[in-house]
């Protein structure tokens, strides 16, 4: 490969540039001057394109056939992120260790390009196509009447969406372990780093496959929980209604006499006891209207947190026991003397409660179809099958000429190969990903917002935990020297800033679309200046 340009007219193709033309593989065409690669670039990007798709489409279908499970825990991760691995293995592998290194930049600039373009100019696209009316507490689903507005309007998601952007945030630890012995001049101890960078990050994408295989499971314990609380702050609101006093005395504590004389009102046969049947009229007067509450099973919980004798039945002494429980949970953090605000102190938890179980069930239903739901699902099996090995077959048969492309379109260019590919190859290995995303954030609604969000912060998860293993793997086997702390830097600035925004909020006014798109560019400013102003590599 040629290191520097070719000539004065680098539109031209002179006899000397014909001589540095390596055609890939002995047969695909090659060229160095710039339109020409700008065309194979292109045309190879677009092959890697449709490499992306048949692989992203399978492993949909498998999904919808076999259900979530190990399919969506292990081939959505794997798979969806093979395009832009197999792009950073054909560079480090081309050639001699000389060749690799110069090469390597071009995998490093997809990997960085790949997912900054999606957590700034595409997070920041979904803000501005699904943004609607904002409330207290949400979105208006497909409402949009403020106009330009900053603040009154933007998109919610549900609380699941916020675990998904602490998990990409998490995800670039193996960025920090790599980063931090590279201010040393010791070799053996940025050595040592990349090695265990490279654990850190595979072990990472055990823990991300394993937890996506278990993600189903988790979600639907969190909503019970959810629920039951609900349920317990309605008791709790519907026993202050009902109380002859404050159930807070003047301490903020919770008042015993009045906990007692609610026992008395609720225990219908005067045995001392409060039964199943009597928990079960309890929480049918309450009215849980806002929640599809299943009674039994309500009431088989409350009877596991009251009776803690073992005997289906609850006396007195557990019922002060957990109503008190209840209360002080309740008014954990509240003013001391919360006795006067005890209707305030209630309906506050309730209202909380009701956020918390409404934030979660966002994505109750967000379950994926399964081989009942799909028609002809050997067929269909099948099919996703040969499309998941056309697209690896596509893949690693164009990745090669891709990285050559851009390398001879850098050289002709004098443009350094990292923002060639910063720029050109996520568009790619994920415009796909990209444009759905929009389509899909367009339908102006809280679950399409969170589906959408969730899976970009996936995307970008599996970024962060696949692609850097692989580029780890082959500095340290190929004993590269790492030249790119600055490239790093950046995938972490941006990461943990725009996790840190999506990690604590459900709600994401117009405004901070702004936020995101200033980060590409910047990005790119903070390369430029530290990579070739100050050298620092």
């Amino acid at each position: 490969m040629a290191s520097t340009p070719l000539c004065l007219n680098p539109l031209s193709l002179s006899a000397e540039a014909e001589s540095m033309c390596n055609q890939t593989y002995g047969f695909l065409p090659c060229t160095t001057t710039v339109l020409g690669n700008l065309f194979l670039i292109i045309v190879y990007g677009y092959l890697m394109f449709v490499a992306a798709t048949y692989l992203t489409d399978a492993t949909e279908l498998l999904l919808a056939i076999r259900g979530p499970g190990v399919v969506g825990g292990l081939s959505l991760p794997i798979f969806g992120d093979l395009p832009g691995a197999m792009i950073i293995l054909v560079s480090g592998l081309s050639g001699s260790k000389e060749v690799a290194q110069s090469q390597v930049a071009i995998g490093m600039g997809m990997l960085a390009g790949s997912t900054i373009m999606l957590i700034t100019v595409i997070w920041g696209s979904c803000v501005v196509v699904g943004k609607c009316d904002l409330q207290e507490f949400n979105a208006v689903d497909g409402q949009d009447t403020k106009g330009f507005d900053l603040t009154g309007f933007g998109v919610s998601t549900d609380i699941w969406t916020c675990y998904a952007a602490r998990i990409m945030a998490i995800s670039v630890i193996p960025f920090i372990v790599v980063q931090l012995p590279q201010l040393l001049n010791s070799n053996s101890a940025k050595r040592l780093a990349i090695l265990i960078a490279l654990i850190v990050s595979v072990s990472m994408l055990i823990s991300f496959c394993v937890c996506q295989v278990f993600q189903k499971k988790i979600q639907k314990r969190r909503i019970a929980y959810a629920k039951h609380r609900h349920v317990i702050s309605g008791i709790l609101k519907h026993l202050r209604q009902r109380a002859m006093g404050r159930l807070l005395n003047d301490q903020g504590e919770p008042n015993i006499d009045v906990i007692k004389r609610l026992f008395d009102t609720i225990d219908e046969n005067k045995d001392s006891h409060l039964s199943a049947s009597e928990l079960k009229a309890l929480i049918i007067g309450i009215r849980f209207d806002e929640i599809d509450l299943d009674q039994d099973d309500a009431v088989e919980k409350l009877l596991i947190d009251f009776d803690m004798s073992n005997d289906s039945l609850i006396d007195i002494n557990e019922f002060i026991t957990v109503v008190s429980k209840w209360l002080n949970e309740a008014n954990r953090g509240g003013p001391a003397d919360a006795g006067p605000e005890t209707i305030k102190v209630l309906h506050d938890y309730h209202e909380q409660t009701r956020q918390e179980h409404a934030l979660l069930l966002g994505a109750e239903d967000q379950s994926d179809e399964n081989v009942e739901d799909v028609e002809n699902p050997k067929w269909n099996s099948f099919k996703a099958k040969m499309m998941l090995l056309l697209g690896t077959i596509i893949a690693a048969a164009f990745a090669d000429p891709l990285v050559d492309a851009v390398d001879n379109f850098s050289d002709a260019t004098s443009i350094p190969s990292f923002f060639v590919s910063f720029i050109a190859l996520p568009l790619a290995t994920n415009s796909r990903e990209a444009i759905s995303a929009i389509i899909f954030a367009s339908r102006k609604k809280i679950r399409t917002a969170s589906l959408t969000f969730s899976e970009l912060y996936g995307i970008i998860t599996t970024n962060n935990v696949v692609s850097p293993s692989v580029f780890l793997a082959l500095v340290y086997v190929r004993e590269l020297t790492w030249e790119f702390s600055s490239e790093v830097l950046v995938i972490l600035i941006v990461c943990l800033v725009m996790g840190g925004l999506a990690s604590f909020r459900t709600r994401f006014p117009l405004w901070t679309c702004s936020v995101a798109y200033i980060l590409y560019p910047f990005s790119l400013a903070v390369v430029y200046v530290l990579h070739y102003v100050f050298g620092w590599s």
